[in-house]
């Protein structure tokens, strides 16, 4: 079977289902730039950005999708088209900050383990409030983008074009990761020329709705500058 001719959600539900040799090679070719971009920005947080760190921490995202492919095929939800790249970088992310906070109490020795527990908590507990704002601000402001979006697209290109702004500013990939997708078909400066013209488009778009009042526009939020 082409794998190759798979959907980024298709291919990896099929790992996840146990997929052979040629689907996991797949796999690592499409997601291995998202993994390591994620390992390497999570691990300069820590202050711990060495090859080796990276390189282990990459390896250990391709061992945990493996050995718990069962649960994370339980766990995915398709909730947008480009889902599964979200899901796999909040996978790596996760596992990256576990690996330096175990790290890190090891050093300190196991009975600062509670105590960061502890403060954990209390200061969930004092954001939920606020987390809950910013989460229905953003899901507005995310609604009123997609519409400009799907506005300024058309064409054979618009549904590309679509893909290149979503995977870069939702899911998180760099102008290179998205230009090395076989769906893409542009390279680095193709994208980010894409890239730059949609963002002004819908930056504008923006702007004129909040200058005409519009009335589907949340008291606070700012589009323009979100972009």
């Amino acid at each position: 079977m082409d794998y190759s001719t798979l959907s980024a959600e298709e291919l990896a539900l099929t790992c996840f289902r146990g997929g052979d040799e040629s689907a996991w090679s797949e796999f690592v070719q499409r997601f291995h730039p998202l993994i390591a971009g994620v390992a390497l920005r999570v691990a300069r947080q820590w202050g711990e950005a060495s090859p080796q760190v990276v390189d282990d921490l990459i390896q250990d995202t391709y061992v945990k999708i493996c050995s718990e492919r069962k649960r994370l095929l339980e766990n995915f939800t398709s909730s947008h088209r480009d889902a599964i790249y979200g899901f796999v970088k909040v996978l790596t992310a996760n596992l990256a900050h576990d690996h330096f906070k175990a790290s890190r109490a090891e050093k300190r020795g196991g009975s600062s383990i509670m105590n960061e527990i502890e403060s954990d908590e209390i200061a969930s507990r004092a954001t939920d409030l606020k987390c809950t704002e910013v989460l229905f601000e953003r899901t507005v402001l995310m609604q009123q983008i997609d519409t400009c979006l799907k506005a300024l697209s058309s064409g054979p290109c618009a549904e590309r074009d679509q893909k290149i702004f979503w995977l870069y500013y939702r899911v998180g990939l760099t102008a290179s990761a998205i230009a090395g997708l076989p769906s893409i078909g542009l390279s680095t400066k193709g994208v980010e020329s894409t890239l730059l013209r949609l963002t002004r488009q819908i930056r504008q778009q923006l702007v004129e709705r909040v200058d005409h009042g519009d009335p589907h526009r949340t008291e606070g939020i700012r589009p323009a500058e979100s972009l």
